[in-house]
């Protein structure tokens, strides 16, 4: 063990974490920074890095898995470009922080005098090596379930966030405008999350038959990236 002064502190995070670890010892390794074992004299492999390794491995199958089965129509080039927004400093450093995750942290001298608890990339790397412990603790399955609840509004972010630049619909409608009369038709699916936090799930048609669907934190992004997968499904890019 390295000594965790509180284990308080332990079951306030796993409470956050909405996981419960049958191996804590997981739990402690995953917070403690390089600083804090190179100042207490522990080895190399009680600092998170291991962990930190194996979770930035777990998050990106996890990503790609979703990306792959959410996304059927979007090409490997569109794919690789959300996963790398998805899996980046900032958007983990983003997670951690949801949950307070600095404050948990067992950090050096140095690095807590510096403001390391609110450093990006020691946030990211704890996200990470939370991931990897989680792993450990349980099976990939179980991971995986972690970190769609905690990336998942991310992951639609960083879809939805190349409509901002790109007018698809307009792009769809000229396109379907030199080949049939029929006009297209946008309807939310459904909807899901509180108000405050909440996805929609928009289909664009044409003569009742469903071309494009896409997810937004409100309908009109999500009109847009339903427009753009039909855009991409009749082929060519869009970026």
């Amino acid at each position: 063990m390295n000594g965790y002064p509180e284990f308080s502190k332990l079951d306030e995070l796993q409470k956050k974490l909405r996981y419960q670890f049958e191996d804590i010892e997981l739990l402690e390794t995953a917070l403690t920074h390089s600083s804090y074992a190179n100042e207490h004299g522990l080895h190399a492999s009680k600092s998170n890095q291991r962990l930190e390794f194996l979770g930035d491995t777990v998050l990106g199958l996890v990503v790609s898995e979703y990306l792959f089965m959410k996304y059927p129509f979007y090409p490997e080039g569109e794919l690789t470009k959300i996963r790398a927004k998805v899996v980046s400093e900032p958007s983990l450093a983003l997670a951690a922080r949801r949950i307070d995750l600095g404050s948990f942290l067992l950090l050096g001298k140095g690095e807590e005098n510096t403001g390391g608890r609110d450093r990006d990339s020691i946030l990211a790397d704890a996200s990470e090596s939370i991931t990897g412990a989680i792993f450990m603790d349980s099976n990939y399955e179980t991971a995986k379930e972690f970190l769609l609840k905690n990336f998942e509004t991310i992951i639609v972010k960083a879809v939805a966030r190349g409509s901002l630049f790109v007018d698809y619909k307009t792009i769809l409608q000229e396109k379907l405008q030199k080949i049939s009369r029929e006009k297209l038709a946008y309807s939310v699916a459904k909807e899901e999350g509180p108000d405050h936090d909440k996805l929609f799930y928009v289909d664009v048609s044409i003569g009742g038959d469903i071309i494009g669907s896409g997810i937004g934190r409100n309908k009109k992004e999500a009109e847009q990236m339903a427009a753009k997968e039909a855009l991409i499904l009749m082929g060519g890019d869009y970026d």
